[in-house]
């Protein structure tokens, strides 16, 4: 990879030594290294790299239309990163210091201003985004976002009954679009660089495409993007703020209908996306526990779907009975203890011992093994008695005649399965997303 990088860096640095290489932690879709080129002077460039994983393509011309747009972004004056070279090896950019994760953004103190700067800054980026003419990066992909979404689910081929549902939704009510514009199609926290100051750069463009502005809002209030905290829009502000912020720098008015539809397709493509996150992992592309983990989020995307459906009726989770955990044949530690042993190694000697991306795989795979520690202790509840009651015997049967719309005047007692299958899933993969106990404790 080094070579690599001095023969792309060459045409704009001239010859250079590439030092400190290594490979920033997070990114389940794609990879971020940082480096720095020293040149023939001496000076020092801070740089970052960014490329798909090896065996990992991604869609052809991909690289070069991210680049292309940052570049649009720095001439009319938003906050990216600036865009060094583009070639094969990816795309290098000035590196731009802050900080990314959402857990220290929305809760360190040393973020309260910029938190309360966030909902007019990222209104204001989307307003000039969205304000650019798209044939400055030519090649946007313009697919219809449903029709994109079916798709992908029939690629990755699992059944979702509450997919179904959402889908039939979002075609019975599909707003009018209101308006063509360059989507950044991933803007959250996560994907932003923050001071204390405020927004300092809009970073991972990969989901770029040609679309309807109000897409990139509605990706914004999305639950997922808002990790834990309360304010609908990315964790930090309010649906109104951010509406009105949008309106005033520039942007189209903002229905809060059309809003909510987005909000529900977004949703719906996360899940699908936590999906092709698993299957990446599965198929053997690339194999990671981070990845493997995504797969077990699915469930949280299908219960934010049906809390969304549901309006202000609201949903409750039904508690699963527990199982006792007693020695079988093969005695003590059970299965479960022993579990327990390998997530308390991984949490208080890895994570300890390490930094970077091992510390950050460390953690994910003791979340890893703490769901499979629920799985065991988990006795399923009386679903098989709801899917009969619909006529079918599996989830597969289930997303099938749902798709077909035979159970469109028997939405109440689909929504009754759905919440209890949909339930037992998150009770295992991660109870606190609806307020359960966890049985290890």
């Amino acid at each position: 990879m080094e070579g690599e990088l001095v023969a792309v860096l060459a045409p704009v640095l001239g010859t250079v030594a590439v030092e400190g290489l290594g490979r920033l932690p997070g990114g389940a879709s794609r990879e971020t290294w940082r480096f720095d080129a020293v040149d023939g002077d001496g000076t020092v460039h801070e740089l970052v790299l960014r490329r798909d994983p090896p065996g990992r393509p991604g869609l052809p011309g991909g690289m070069g239309r991210e680049a292309a747009a940052m570049r649009a972004c720095t001439a009319a004056g938003l906050t990216v990163p600036e865009v060094v070279a583009d070639g094969d090896v990816g795309i290098v950019m000035r590196r731009v210091d802050g900080e990314t994760l959402a857990r220290r953004i929305l809760r360190d103190d040393e973020y309260a201003d910029a938190r309360s700067r966030l909902t007019g800054a990222c209104a204001r980026f989307l307003a000039g985004l969205h304000a650019l003419d798209p044939a400055v990066v030519p090649g946007l992909p313009a697919d219809d976002p449903v029709e994109l979404c079916r798709r992908n689910l029939e690629t990755h081929g699992e059944p979702s009954p509450t997919f179904e549902l959402a889908f039939r939704w979002l075609e019975a009510n599909r707003p009018s679009p209101t308006g063509r514009a360059i989507v950044h199609g991933d803007f959250r926290l996560g994907n932003l660089i923050v001071g204390p100051e405020g927004l300092r750069a809009v970073l991972d463009w990969e989901l770029l495409h040609e679309g309807d502005p109000i897409e990139d809002l509605g990706w914004l209030c999305t639950k997922a993007w808002r990790f834990g905290a309360e304010p609908p829009v990315g964790g930090f502000g309010t649906r109104e703020e951010l509406c009105a912020a949008y309106e005033d720098a520039g942007g189209v008015p903002v229905d809060p209908d059309v809003l909510r539809w987005w909000e529900v397709l977004n949703t719906l493509k996360w899940g699908i996306g936590c999906m092709g996150q698993a299957a990446a992992h599965l198929r053997g592309d690339v194999r990671s526990v981070e990845l493997a983990a995504i797969g077990r989020r699915v469930c949280e995307q299908e219960w934010d779907l049906l809390l969304l459906l549901a309006g202000d009726d609201g949903l409750e989770v039904p508690a699963l009975p527990e199982r006792v955990d007693e020695p079988g044949l093969h005695g003590r530690p059970t299965a479960v203890e022993l579990l327990a042993a390998v997530r308390e190694f991984l949490r208080d000697d890895v994570m300890a011992a390490t930094e970077g991306r091992v510390a950050f795989h460390a953690r994910v795979a003791a979340n890893v093994v703490a769901i499979v520690e629920r799985e065991l202790l988990q006795e399923g509840g009386d679903r098989a008695g709801l899917l009969a009651a619909l006529g079918v015997a599996s989830d597969r049967e289930l997303a099938a005649v749902i798709r077909s719309g035979a159970l469109d005047d028997r939405v109440d007692e689909v929504t009754a399965a759905l919440v209890a299958g949909v339930g037992a899933k998150i009770a295992v993969a991660n109870p606190r997303y609806v307020g359960l106990p966890d049985p290890r404790r």
